[in-house]
């Protein structure tokens, strides 16, 4: 155990001084594999959260301040998230070895549909996780790269999503030339495509709009807003969940109409994405009703303690019945 801290910690020590001299954009190779994802950096900064012209929970709109950070070019992809779900399939994809302490992150049970609901694997977009199945994702991507990754906060997605626009979309006001830029109801055929065909946000994010929906690390609060409306520049806030319902999510899916993609759109969890699962207690990890759900990556330029970061990692599953 002792070895193994002190590797995560050299690897984490020797990423981090890497990460503050030079903050440009970075793939994230994971040793061992062919597995690669690139990462954008997101300066830090404030911006204005929420829409006058929104939903009321987009209301008020208030003034927030984010530290700076890197976000996942894309949505994470099957090809990047399968190795983690099946650990045979990690372990050819390996070349027949993997380490102990990655063999001992805790799985995703194996799932008793086709998560990939007939819509494409290769190159799509990874979905119908749950938020606890998210995380654990990072924590298996920590131990095998010593870098910590982890879910966006609320007010970190909206940020990076706006890329420095104040308009609804990223690209204007003008839902008509969303189809360049998401897929959404009107253009998926009802289904995800593979990330980054349309076109990106000035940060050089792809699909912040459209195709799957992203998880956030916050707790859905209907009022959240008006709680951080004194006035006051709200400093990296988050909602940090302490219950398994709801959660939020940003960015509208393929399901979605063009209103629901707006840059501050929210959408808030629901146990009814569990509603055909036949297990007593249902399953942590997967939302077998909900297949516009996924994940994008956030790492932070400033990382917090290893034990900060197992804290995150490491939160006991909320039994759902």
């Amino acid at each position: 155990m002792f070895v193994k801290s002190l590797f995560i910690c050299s690897l984490v020590l020797l990423n981090l001084a890497q990460a503050q001299e030079l903050f440009e954009p970075y793939t994230q190779h994971i040793e061992g594999t062919a597995l690669s994802f690139p990462m954008q950096p997101i300066p830090g900064g404030e911006y204005t959260m929420g829409s006058p012209m929104g939903n009321k929970d987009e209301q008020p709109p208030h003034p927030v301040r984010v530290d700076s950070f890197w976000m996942g070019t894309y949505e994470v992809t099957w090809d990047l998230y399968e190795p983690f779900v099946y650990k045979d399939f990690e372990l050819a994809r390996s070349g027949g070895r993997v380490a102990p302490e990655v063999d001992a992150v805790t799985r995703p049970t194996k799932p008793y549909l086709d998560m990939t609901f007939g819509m494409g694997k290769e190159g799509h977009p990874a979905l119908a996780m749950t938020q606890y199945n998210a995380i654990q994702f990072c924590k298996w991507l920590y131990i095998r790269t010593g870098v910590f990754y982890r879910l966006p906060t609320e007010a970190e997605w909206e940020y990076a999503c706006r890329a420095g626009s104040s308009t609804e979309y990223y690209f204007g006001d003008d839902p008509a030339a969303l189809s360049d830029y998401a897929w959404y109801k009107e253009n998926s055929d009802n289904k995800t495509h593979p990330v980054g065909q349309k076109k990106p946000n000035a940060w050089g994010l792809y699909d912040m709009h459209g195709n799957v929906a992203e998880w956030t690390y916050d707790q859905y609060i209907e009022d959240r807003y008006q709680q951080l409306s004194d006035g006051t520049v709200a400093d990296n806030p988050v909602a940090v969940p302490d219950q398994l319902y709801p959660h939020s999510i940003r960015g509208g899916s393929f399901e979605d109409s063009a209103r629901d993609l707006r840059s501050a759109s929210r959408l808030p969890s629901d146990p009814s994405w569990k509603q055909l699962d036949p297990q007593i207690p249902k399953s942590n990890w997967w939302f077998p009703e909900a297949p516009f759900i996924g994940i994008r990556l956030v790492r932070p330029l400033n990382p917090p303690s290893e034990t900060e970061i197992m804290a995150y990692y490491d939160k006991a599953p909320i039994q759902d019945y």
